[in-house]
């Protein structure tokens, strides 16, 4: 199993969500976080004044799938996530030992 973590544009999240379905990805959790990356924000005018946006909003989503459903979710989200601009986001990947459903005790795989 692998966890797989994407942060990247709230404009995004839809179509990434609908792809990731398409591709058989039944759950996952969706968390809106701030960041920044190489970029360090940017400057906006407010009312004639200019102010640092250092942390931008992003969305995180965070699942964990039976590794043949890993490469598939990564080309959903690449596909699904990419302007090819600066700001994209990420995809981390990690392993994950054993996954337990509490309701009924199911481990592995089974508890997804």
């Amino acid at each position: 199993m692998t966890k797989l973590e994407a942060v990247l544009q709230p404009s995004r999240f839809e179509a990434v969500k609908e792809a990731l379905a398409e591709v058989g990805v039944d759950g996952m959790t969706v968390s809106e976080v701030r960041g920044h990356g190489r970029q360090k924000g940017h400057t906006e005018t407010y009312r004639g004044n200019e102010y640092n946006v250092d942390l931008l909003p992003k969305v995180k989503i965070e699942m964990v799938l039976d590794d043949v459903l890993v490469e598939p979710a990564i080309d959903a989200i690449l596909k699904s996530a990419s302007t090819g601009k600066i700001g994209d986001g990420k995809i981390f990947l990690y392993k994950v030992e054993e996954a337990i459903r509490i309701r009924n005790q199911e481990r592995g795989v089974a508890a997804l």
